[in-house]
C-alpha cells in the first residue's frame, strides 16, 4: 500500500469518531514495529519523527528514508510525519523528501508570531500536498501548549485555526510529555467544547501519561490524533533489560532488539484498539 497523506487517515478518522495512533520513530526498529502493530489491528497508523530525533542521528535523510521505504511497503495506510519541528528549513527537508504530514511548533513565540509563522509554513505545505498540525501554545510556558496545568481556550483554539488554515490543532487539556506514569488528569468536557467549536480534528499529545480508559474517553470526546511515544519506549526497553539480565554474555544486538521490537508491535496493536482506531 503507498504512503498516504495525514489528510487522508486523519479527516476521515475524525468523520467517523475515530481515533489514530501517532508513535514516534527513533531507530528503525520502531518503524518496523509501528507498522507490524497496525498490520495486526488492521489499522492505519501516523510515523512520527521528531526534531529531537533528528538531532540524534545529526540528520533527517537517514532515518527519513528508511521510515518511509518501510512505510511504503506496508499493508496498512501509513502517514510519515515530522513531529514538533521549530526548524523551517526541516520543514522544506521533509516535504522534499516525502513526508506526508507535518508538525511545525512555533508554540514558544508570542500569538501574534505564532500565526504568522504557521500561517507561513501551512501555505507552504498545503502547496505540496502536505498535512499540518500546529499548537497554540503558551506565554511562558517550558512546555508550550502542553506545559503542566496549561489549558486552551476554546475561543482562541477557534480563532487560531481559522487564521492559520492548519488542518489539525494540538489543545492542552491535561496531559504533559515525557510521563513514565499513566497518572495524567484529562479535562473530558474541555474536549468537548473545543471539539464542538474548532473545525479541525484534535491533537493529543502526552499521551504516554494517560490511562487506557481515559484514552478511550478522550477520542469519544472529540480527539483524533492521539500521539504516544515514552509509554512505548517503557515497552522495548524493558524487554531489553530483561533480555540482557537474563542473558548477561549476549553481544548480538539482534537478539534483544528483535524482541523489542516485537514487544513493542504487539502493544501498538493493542493501543489502536484503546485509540477506537478499527
Amino acid at each position: 500500500m503507498p504512503l498516504v497523506s495525514g489528510a487522508e487517515v486523519v479527516l476521515a478518522a475524525a468523520k467517523a469518531g475515530r481515533g489514530v495512533g501517532a508513535f514516534n520513530v527513533i531507530q528503525l526498529e520502531h518503524a518496523i514495529a509501528l507498522i507490524a502493530g497496525a498490520e495486526q489491528a488492521g489499522a492505519p497508523v501516523i510515523l512520527q519523527i521528531s526534531e529531537n530525533a533528528v538531532k540524534y542521528h545529526g540528520a533527517l535523510k537517514p532515518i527519513g528514508v528508511a521510515t518511509l521505504a518501510a512505510a511504503a511497503a506496508a499493508t496498512v495506510p501509513v502517514v510519515v510525519h515530522l513531529d514538533h519541528a521549530m526548524d523551517r528549513d526541516l520543514v522544506t527537508e521533509a516535504v522534499t523528501l516525502g513526508f506526508t504530514s507535518v508538525m511545525y511548533d512555533a508554540s514558544k513565540l508570542e500569538y501574534a508570531d505564532n500565526v504568522a509563522a504557521t500561517t507561513e509554513v501551512t501555505a507552504f505545505c498545503h502547496d505540496h500536498g502536505v498535512f499540518v498540525e500546529a499548537e497554540i501554545g503558551e506565554v511562558g510556558g517550558k512546555d508550550g501548549v502542553h506545559a503542566p496545568g496549561a489549558r486552551t481556550r476554546p475561543d482562541e483554539a477557534v480563532a487560531f485555526a481559522e487564521a492559520t488554515g492548519v488542518d489539525a490543532l494540538a489543545v492542552a487539556v491535561g496531559s504533559s510529555h515525557a510521563m513514565t506514569e499513566r497518572t495524567a488528569t484529562l479535562d473530558f468536557d474541555l474536549i468537548t467544547r473545543l471539539h464542538e467549536a474548532v473545525a479541525v480534528p484534535l491533537v493529543l499529545h502526552g499521551s504516554s501519561g494517560v490511562a487506557d480508559p481515559d484514552l478511550t474517553r478522550a477520542v469519544e470526546a472529540g480527539m483524533t490524533k492521539v500521539n504516544i511515544a515514552t509509554h512505548l519506549n517503557n515497552v522495548f526497553t524493558d524487554k531489553v533489560r530483561q533480555i540482557l539480565a537474563d542473558n548477561p554474555k549476549l553481544v548480538d544486538t539482534r537478539k534483544y532488539l528483535g524482541p523489542a521490537r516485537d514487544a513493542v508491535a504487539t502493544e501498538v496493536a493493542r493501543l489502536l484498539t484503546v485509540l477506537k482506531a478499527v
